[in-house]
């Protein structure tokens, strides 16, 4: 039997992404037929270099016998993917069906979804290649910079996304105020908070989500204490700066505030107050495109000065003009790259040295923002820009901030080996992002929180990614499980079936007889966010269960007069289960270890080493020093005994005593107990 299993002690070590230059110990069980027994590598970014190492004998049981290697790290970050080769006495398989007899070359490579890393035997060697589709697979070591670090702040935090114009009027506002501040034919004022949010635009333009309720900083700023209330460390506003539409990413004016949204000085305000309570203000750069109705675009003409488009057309002088891509369709008309094909979202040269003067130098937009006490940016579209372009943001920024400035990029799948025009990106190394958008995390959780998979592929997903991040970015992840990019969890945990209709989409509602199934589940779903690694993020709204699927029903306004018995009883629990992280930093920065992941059961464990220090070697952290997680996905209640860190479960006839707390309950190290664990339901154990 061949087994290599890449989340085993036994067989790589030490676990996960690796530093510049550490070593690593491999190992391969081989039966004593195998010979010529072979480690098989490729390492590189933009480009890779292929090699073979021979294996030795490291030790022998029965029949079997164990090779071992050490490699040490390429000195300059990388991606670098292994696997075994070897010649042994085949059989013939379903994988292989025209192996013979005798010897043949076969290999070992990885598969997806096993419980510690394990892999299989298969007649071709992996396909690595950025543009190859990957398969058979290969195992993954991300190299990192060995002097790869992201701030304190991060790790562990709590976020609030905001989606600003549906969050808070503020006391200042007015409805006339609202439609002065920067007026536009095409939009739409509500009056009325509590309208539906617009499908259909004006007559003339058709949709162009441009209808505004008049949510501001200063309504922020205002409820500053109720956001503190939930525990959060960290705001992350959607786009602020000036722009035509009410989600703000086709950005006209970077420098400046939307005046709709109190200009500059409401967010100096909210700056200062936010960091009197000890929360940062993260904010949403969008530098892969501009609007077409900005003063650098300038296409309706709306901006003093002239623009590219007009620069373009009439050959007039323009500082933006070398922004853009301009073109003649067959017709003989200006055309020009645009973001997806929308002409509002004109697409930006990010290698065009101008514009990376206006981003980075002096004046420009970081300097600009870290000038004014943001905490940190949030890259929208991060594969969609150079890897260039955002190391010299993180190279920027942090300058700026004496390293304590955070980035996060928008980065939908696996950033560790995410590719993207052509090759795969440097997302993970520790030369661009401190972390990214969690959209794995809300993948994997609502999969297993709706019963699309179980525990152990559930476990086996997160552990693959675990495994894939450098510790420094996975502390840091912006774990989601709701975002203006996607249909609340709320909604989707009724598995909703419907299509594209907006007025379809516009009726849906969690029906009476799922809507206590629903609220279970996103208890579950927001435990899992404050017990797992990362910086868990709570998109507004989904604290008192707010509904929706797709954008724009995703972007309602926040009903803070109208909350029902049931919201007022999920905000208490909100407020609870939050102040378990705020008060265990062993939920921040403590080590991980999955204990039990089958069918419905997920147990895990956070903890301090013997010395009481945290998986970056600090010591000092408040709270218990060791926290149990038992997560009951069932219909049923499920019982425990439990003694120390051991952990069995017991027909419920044999169930004897139960703690009063249905969530939370203390213990200490050593006791033996019995605990039941509601259907759909969780319970934190902490040992002092």
């Amino acid at each position: 039997m061949f087994l290599h299993q890449s989340r085993d002690p036994e067989y790589r070590l030490p676990f996960g992404a690796m530093p510049t230059e550490g070593e690593v110990s491999l190992y391969l069980d081989a039966p004593d037929d195998a010979d010529n027994v072979t480690l098989c590598y490729t390492y590189g970014l933009y480009g890779f270099s292929y090699h073979e190492e021979p294996m030795w004998p490291a030790s022998h049981n029965k029949d079997t016998t164990r090779y071992g290697v050490k490699l040490m790290m390429p000195s300059e970050p990388c991606l670098l993917f292994y696997w075994f080769r070897f010649r042994h006495n085949a059989v013939k398989t379903e994988d292989d069906p025209n192996v013979g007899a005798g010897k043949v070359t076969e290999y070992y490579v990885a598969e997806a979804d096993t419980s510690l890393g394990s892999g299989k035997v298969y007649h071709e060697p992996p396909r690595v290649g950025a543009d190859e589709d990957k398969y058979p697979y290969a195992w993954q070591i991300t190299v990192y910079d060995k002097d790869f670090r992201t701030p304190d702040a991060i790790k562990g935090a709590l976020i609030y996304q905001i989606f600003p114009d549906r969050f808070r009027r503020g006391q200042d506002y007015s409805y006339e105020k609202m439609k002065n501040a920067s007026p536009r034919s095409e939009r739409i004022y509500h009056k009325d908070w509590y309208e539906d949010v617009d499908i259909k635009g004006k007559p003339e333009t058709g949709y162009l989500a441009c209808d505004f309720y008049g949510g501001s900083l200063k309504g922020i700023t205002e409820k500053l204490d109720y956001i503190k209330s939930l525990g959060i460390d960290i705001i992350y506003l959607n786009p602020i700066f000036e722009a035509r539409s009410s989600h703000r990413y086709d950005t006209a004016d970077y420098l400046n505030v939307d005046p709709i949204l109190g200009g500059n000085s409401a967010f100096d305000e909210l700056v200062r107050e936010a960091s009197s309570i000890g929360i940062r203000i993260v904010i949403d750069g969008v530098f892969s495109h501009t609007g077409a109705d900005s003063r650098y675009f300038n296409k309706f003409g709306r901006y003093d000065g002239v623009g590219a488009y007009e620069s373009f057309e009439k050959g007039k002088e323009s500082p933006f003009r070398s922004w853009y891509n301009f073109y003649k369709d067959e017709e003989g008309n200006t055309s020009y790259d645009a973001w997806w094909g929308f002409p509002d979202l004109p697409n930006v040269n990010e290698d065009d040295l101008s514009y990376r003067r206006f981003v980075f130098g002096k004046g420009g937009i970081v300097d600009t923002w870290t000038s004014r006490g943001i905490g940190g940016i949030r890259l929208d579209v991060s594969d969609e820009l150079p890897d260039s372009f955002i190391r010299q943001m993180r190279d920027t920024l942090k300058k700026k901030t004496d390293g304590e400035g955070i980035l996060i990029g928008e980065v939908w799948e696996d950033a560790s080996n995410k590719c993207s025009y052509g090759s795969y990106r440097d997302f993970m190394l520790g030369r661009t992002h401190d972390s990214v958008m969690g959209y794995t995390f809300r993948t994997a959780l609502l999969d297993f929180l709706n019963g699309y998979i179980d525990a152990g592929v559930f476990d086996s997903r997160m552990e693959g990614f675990r495994e894939r991040y450098p510790a420094e970015a996975y502390y840091s992840i912006m774990n989601l499980i709701s975002s203006h990019d996607v249909p609340r969890a709320f909604t989707m945990f009724s598995k909703p079936e419907v299509g594209d209709d907006r007025e379809e989409q516009k009726l849906l509602k969690v029906s009476g007889a799922l809507y206590d199934d629903c609220t279970e589940l996103m208890r579950m779903a927001l435990a899992f966010q404050v017990g797992y690694i990362g910086a868990g993020c709570i998109y507004y709204g989904d604290e008192i269960l707010m509904e929706g699927y797709k954008d724009p029903f995703n972007r309602r306004t926040y009903p803070w007069d109208r909350l029902t018995g049931q919201q007022e009883d999920q905000l208490r629990f909100v407020r609870r289960i939050t102040s378990l992280r705020k008060e265990n930093d062993v939920l921040k920065t403590g080590y991980y270890e999955t204990i039990a992941a089958s069918g419905d059961i997920l147990v895990f464990r956070r903890f301090l080493d013997k010395e009481g220090k945290d998986i970056f070697g600090k010591g000092d952290r408040r709270g218990a020093s060791s926290i149990l997680a038992i997560f009951n996905r069932s219909s049923k209640s499920k019982f425990f005994r439990l003694k120390g860190d051991d952990i069995a479960m017991i027909p419920e006839k044999k169930a004897h005593t139960v703690p009063d707390d249905i969530y939370v309950m203390d213990a200490r190290s050593g006791d033996e107990f019995e605990a039941a664990v509601p259907s759909r339901s969780f319970l934190f154990i902490k040992y002092s």
